[in-house]
Order: C-alpha cells, then sequence, then structure tokens
C-alpha cells in the first residue's frame, strides 16, 4: 500500500482544511445549485442502494461504516439497530455527524476519528464505504479489501468511479493542475481491474457490481466483496 497513505493524508487535508463547510451544506438539507443538488440525489440513491445489501434487521450486528462523512449511513444502519463503527479519516466530518445524530435510535453509534481499519478495532458482521475508496487505486482498494476480509464476516459494500468516457476525461484534465491546486483526484476503474488486483496479492473471496447510479456529476458504482472471514 504504497500510495495510500499518500492519499489518506491529502483527502484528510482536502476535507479537513477546504472542504468542511461546502460537505456541510452538501449532505444537509440547505439548498444548494443545480449541479450539487444532482450529486446529493446520486448519493442518496446510492446510500438506499448499498442499505439494501444487508438485512432489514441489524439487532444485534456490528456494522463498520468506513469513511462515515457527516453519518448519514451510520445513522440509517443504527436506526435498523445495529451498533455501528463510524470511522472518518477527517474529525471536522465526525464532529459534524455527532451533532446531527437524531435522539432514540434503536442502535448505537461509536464515532472514531482515524484511518478506516487501524483506529478501529474486533470483527463486524459487516462494512460499508460509500465513496470512501474512491481516490485509490486498485492495488490499494484490494489491500483494504484484503485487511478488511480477516475482520468482517459478511459483506463488504462499497463504491467506486467507473472508467466511463466523462469521468476518464474529467480524470485527465485534473492531473493537470498543480497538486496543491485541486482536490483529491478520483481514481476511475473497472470491477475487473479490481478482482485483478484481489488475485494478484493472493486476496481470495468474491466480488461483484450491484448496480450504477447515475445522477448529473454524480456516477458510482456499487460493488460488494464477500472475503467470508470466519
Amino acid at each position: 500500500m504504497t500510495q495510500y497513505a499518500a492519499t489518506r493524508d491529502r483527502v484528510e487535508d482536502y476535507f479537513d482544511r477546504s472542504a468542511t463547510k461546502v460537505w456541510e451544506r452538501l449532505t444537509s438539507d440547505a439548498p444548494v445549485s443545480g449541479i450539487r443538488a444532482t450529486v446529493r440525489a446520486g448519493r442518496d440513491q446510492m446510500r438506499d442502494l448499498l442499505l439494501d445489501q444487508f438485512p432489514v434487521d441489524l439487532r444485534g450486528a456490528r456494522l463498520l461504516d468506513a469513511g462515515c462523512g457527516t453519518g448519514a449511513m451510520a445513522v440509517e444502519l443504527a436506526k435498523r439497530g445495529a451498533q455501528v463503527v463510524a470511522v472518518d479519516i477527517s474529525p471536522a466530518l465526525i464532529d459534524i455527524a455527532k451533532q446531527r445524530v437524531p435522539a432514540g435510535l434503536p442502535g448505537d453509534i461509536d464515532w472514531v476519528a482515524g484511518d478506516m481499519l487501524d483506529a478501529t478495532k474486533g470483527g463486524f458482521d459487516h462494512a460499508v464505504a460509500m465513496d470512501s475508496l474512491i481516490y485509490y487505486g486498485p492495488d490499494d482498494v484490494a489491500a483494504v479489501l484484503g485487511r478488511a476480509a480477516a475482520r468482517v464476516r459478511g459483506k463488504f459494500a462499497f463504491t467506486l468511479p467507473p472508467r466511463t468516457p466523462m469521468l476518464m476525461a474529467m480524470w485527465r484534465v485534473g492531473k493537470l493542475f498543480p497538486r496543491a491546486d485541486r482536490s483529491p483526484t478520483m481514481v476511475p476503474q473497472t470491477t475487473a481491474g479490481v478482482a485483478n488486483a484481489l488475485r494478484a496479492a493472493g486476496i481470495a473471496g468474491q466480488l461483484r457490481e450491484v448496480s450504477r447510479v447515475k445522477s448529473g456529476f454524480y456516477i458510482s458504482n456499487a460493488l460488494v466483496f464477500d472475503g467470508g472471514a470466519s
């Protein structure tokens, strides 16, 4: 995971120093511009799609929300009765998430600031990572899934940006700008590419693509990895 730490630190810096207010507004009910409204709608669709991968009744289950952002997914999982460990690399987003937790949730949420796996302990019945692996290449994604496989007994549902012509064009243009002047760049990739990286790393498990959500500027694939941890 030679690039993982550098990318993770860049993501943390971006969300804590540059994008906190934008992200706070995007993930709220506040009015947003047309482009951001399509992104918000796409994220809402993707959240529902990922939630559909897990049982409706999660009482007694322990789930990892890896890259929880401002906490919408963690809250939905806790509404189903889950014991959620919600971790995000950005302490600023964790603070926002804590302020938004509604009272009377059937489940519990343990908020953790730090790396999605290094900052957490114990095993999980399932895990979810919505839009938190989108900045990493296939080798790093495979490495994260491999590390999670030893601790996640059931499904690991996550998202990745697909290699569509539009996203590839945006990725190439983004690479032209000085690193200091741009946000962390999404890495468009294919399910087959991640599967190949898993095989090359000797990581056993089943990877499948669930569906794609496309809403304006939000384009993302939902995938599920089952590493079969005991």
